[in-house]
């Protein structure tokens, strides 16, 4: 059994586009979307503690006491049974509320060290149940590939996108998802496209139809899209905000961003950088 694992990553995501296409009864809304993984990443360092508690340092950004990498760990604990716990040390990038699925990936690499260096060796099978139940967004980092996602975030399609180089933005103002999906002003009836509709063009299909709720929520976000269009870029927002991005040619350089707002200049990723461990168990 291994005693520690660092430099553990997990990686942010960008939504090249998101389609909401209906409504289901019990109120959860149908969507389409392409996530896309980007070289923006957080990295864990775990150690196993032998008398059983889950400890969490933050090693720049404070988190709250209970979030995702904690309750990870603690719902893998009780599922599998172990009596051992671990120490988790994390240096957090990337931003929080920014539609970049952070917390969900913090999740994900949590659940794939521990279940290496518990020595429970499960399949990723095995621990999409426990990622689906802290997060719709957690299976597809524990899927490890870039996907085609539809229903309410739960089918999901392994997809090609060409190697990029993005610009990300993230406007000091985030936006909680909860007030855009309950906006009366949300596009709820896109019509369903399929993968070879995106495939045809990946880095212009679509839009993000949370985008025009959002921006009359949080008005940072409008300015954001109208600083990245000033370099004749085709921006748009990521998941529901309030980060935005855009595909940015090889030799096309930005400026500092306004109100000191984070800037990254990113990469996309063909696959996890845990690949391997999800593969190795089947």
């Amino acid at each position: 059994m291994l005693q520690s694992l660092h430099n553990v990553l997990a990686p942010a995501k960008l939504n090249l586009f998101l389609h909401i296409t209906g409504r289901r009864a019990d109120g959860y809304h149908l969507l389409q979307s392409v996530f896309m993984l980007i070289d923006w990443c957080d990295t864990l360092h775990l150690d196993v503690k032998i008398d059983g508690a889950i400890q969490r340092i933050d090693l720049n950004t404070p988190l709250p006491a209970d979030d995702l990498i904690v309750r990870a760990a603690r719902a893998l604990q009780s599922a599998s049974g172990t009596t051992l716990g671990a120490e988790i040390r994390i240096d957090k990038q990337i931003p929080a509320q920014a539609g970049m699925g952070g917390g969900s990936s913090d999740a994900a690499s949590t659940l794939l060290a521990l279940n290496k260096l518990w020595g429970l060796n499960w399949p990723v099978s095995k621990l999409l149940p426990i990622g689906l139940a802290l997060g719709a967004d957690v299976p597809f980092f524990l899927h490890g590939h870039n996907a085609w996602v539809e229903g309410i975030g739960e089918k999901i399609s392994p997809v090609l996108v060409p190697s990029s180089r993005f610009v990300v933005i993230k406007p000091n103002a985030g936006i909680e998802t909860a007030r855009i999906f309950g906006s009366p002003a949300l596009e709820r009836a896109t019509k369903t496209a399929t993968i070879f509709d995106f495939a045809a063009q990946p880095y212009d299909f679509g839009r993000n139809d949370l985008q025009p709720v959002a921006q009359a929520l949080c008005p940072e976000i409008e300015i954001a899209l109208q600083w990245l269009q000033s370099f004749g870029l085709k921006p748009r927002m990521t998941g529901s905000g309030s980060a935005v991005f855009a595909q940015l040619p090889e030799h096309t350089v930005v400026d500092t961003p306004p109100h000191n707002w984070q800037v990254q200049i990113c990469r996309n990723m063909v696959s996890h950088p845990l690949r391997e461990w999800m593969d190795s168990n089947g």
